[in-house]
């Protein structure tokens, strides 16, 4: 029998299977599950997840694979689904429209959905579509019960009951359009913004290079825009960013630097660069690879109303006593299981079509 207790059981080890690769070594653990039918097949795919996406290097591979693994404990994921009955409910199919910005980034999703003892169908992006359903078939084989409800298709969806889609602002009006008749989560484009006081140590800052840079910065937990007092000192900063300085070696990423850089010059922009990471004085949200924009403020108080209003567009606030949902500078990429995306209760979703 399928029951809660077994999914989290089953979700457990999967998070023991995963923790043999990180980016201290990939190394074969003794009394992991079924590691012998698995451990060398999910190196492969890890291999050919960085060959089919040079934006998925194998550095931010086992980054996120880490994270899974330490977010999959017995102790998260009973706090996770807590708060909801999910031992009978009637069982739907859910569909789930991925991104693949970054690696493993539907897993959350797919998670939900198997965790509260729905079927998943899943349409993959062809950027991230190696890793998923390998983990799919390990599950398979840790609860039997686990068969004939996990489904990857890279055709039309159909005969599903309810979706969860993520994209751009254009394929939400799409999605919005398409998914119109069935209970739906549907995500768009969302950055993070930081709110800096010039009152940072030197490890506040260092800690903020984790949350421009790792995943290139187009996750949407990546600080892509910073906001500033007037008369701010960029020196700190770039100070805090120089031990990120090797990213610059990444091919695809140096070549969106010059770019826009390029793009920048001829547009005669003002803009700051340390070799490796360019700032612009930007009041959007989403700046291009190799960029963070920044704004002057100069009343908290005005920022903290521009900020909710600008909710929608807005992920993570990393600060420090700025507002009571902040996130600790270098934490935007390890969230917790009940983080959920644009602050939409996943499990309540799906606990309730």
């Amino acid at each position: 029998m399928n029951s809660i207790e077994n999914r989290i059981r089953a979700f457990v080890n999967l998070g023991e299977f995963l923790s043999q690769f990180s980016n201290d070594k990939i190394e074969k653990k003794e009394k992991i599950l079924n590691n012998d039918l698995f451990f060398d097949g999910f190196k492969h795919q890890i291999k050919l997840a960085q060959e089919n996406n040079s934006w998925f290097t194998k550095e931010a591979i086992l980054s996120s694979i880490n994270n899974w693994s330490k977010s999959l404990s017995f102790s998260n994921l009973s706090k996770f689904t807590s708060s909801f009955d999910l031992s009978y409910l009637n069982q739907k199919k859910v569909a789930i429209v991925m991104a693949g910005n970054i690696p493993m980034v539907g897993f959350h999703d797919f998670l939900s959905v198997l965790i509260s003892g729905h079927s998943v169908l899943v349409k993959q992006s062809s950027n991230d579509k190696h890793l998923l359903p390998f983990l799919g078939k390990y599950l398979e084989h840790i609860d039997t019960s686990f068969k004939n409800k996990i489904t990857f298709t890279e055709g039309k969806l159909s005969n599903f009951d309810a979706v969860i889609a993520t994209g751009s602002n254009n394929t939400a009006r799409y999605f919005e359009y398409y998914f119109k008749n069935k209970p739906s989560i549907i995500r768009k484009s969302r950055n993070s913004t930081a709110i800096l006081t010039g009152k940072e140590s030197d490890i506040d800052l260092k800690n903020l290079s984790n949350d421009i840079f790792m995943y290139f910065g187009l996750g949407c937990r990546s600080v892509s825009k910073i906001y500033i007092p007037n008369g701010y000192n960029f020196d700190a900063f770039f100070n805090g960013m120089f031990n990120q300085r090797e990213i610059i070696n990444n091919a695809k990423y140096a070549n969106n630097y010059d770019y826009n850089k390029a793009v920048y010059l001829m547009s005669e922009f003002d803009l700051l660069e340390n070799g490796f990471l360019m700032i612009k004085e930007d009041e959007s949200y989403s700046s291009p690879i190799a960029t963070v924009f920044y704004e002057y403020y100069d009343n908290e108080k005005e920022l903290k109303i521009k900020l909710q209003n600008d909710n929608h567009k807005i992920q993570c606030i990393v600060s420090k006593g700025f507002i009571d949902t902040e996130i600790d500078f270098g934490e935007t990429q390890n969230p917790n299981l009940w983080d959920f995306a644009d602050g939409i209760n996943t499990l309540d979703f799906l606990s309730k079509i």
